[in-house]
């Protein structure tokens, strides 16, 4: 089957839409534990961006779940499968001239290596929302560290499934000691910095 599918030649490339847009296209991939603060922190950065001028986007893990990847559980496979559909549509989107914000909680580092191989090293920005296990219970408003701990929720990352943590991000933010308008600040001046804005 896949000898009959070929790779279409597209006439306006992805140089062509970073200088209409007036910036360079990269992915943002925020990892941590759930309760950290990605999603709170993707979409201050996606405002700033906005703000700016800037053509962002955010990619959130429950979001995607909720269409995309609807048919994936959260073993390993599915969960390797969920960044892997995810990676790609970054790829897509960055390649589109957007400034792609992924916020999943990617605990495995083979996975974000995936991620980052799907996407290219140049376009990668590994942010690590490194918020202790503590706080993250602390925030839980949906309740689901509580249920983890009661064998209510299977495969639930940092009590009963594995959270690696990253050895070389390109950004770490702890949130427990900074605001959250000081976190998305951080982030954004890393993301202008990288995409030729200042």
């Amino acid at each position: 089957m896949m000898n009959n599918i070929h790779k279409q030649n597209i006439s306006i490339n992805r140089t062509d839409r970073n200088a209409l847009k007036g910036h360079h296209s990269v992915v943002v991939w925020f990892t941590g534990l759930s309760g950290s603060g990605k999603s709170t922190l993707a979409n201050e950065v996606d405002k700033t961006l906005f703000s700016k001028g800037i053509h962002s986007y955010v990619l959130d893990g429950d979001n995607i779940r909720h269409g995309l990847n609807n048919d994936l559980g959260f073993s390993e496979t599915d969960r390797s499968e969920n960044i892997r559909r995810t990676a790609e549509v970054s790829k897509l989107m960055a390649n589109a001239g957007i400034v792609t914000l992924v916020s999943f909680i990617t605990p495995l580092r083979s996975d974000r290596k995936l991620a980052k191989a799907i996407i290219g090293e140049q376009d990668f920005i590994e942010v690590f929302i490194d918020t202790p296990i503590e706080v993250c219970e602390e925030r839980d408003i949906k309740g689901l560290y509580a249920k983890a701990r009661k064998g209510e929720i299977p495969n639930f990352t940092g009590i009963s499934a594995p959270y690696e943590a990253p050895e070389h991000p390109d950004l770490i933010i702890k949130t427990a000691d900074k605001t959250i308008a000081s976190s998305a600040d951080d982030i954004c001046d890393y993301i202008l910095k990288r995409i030729n804005i200042q």
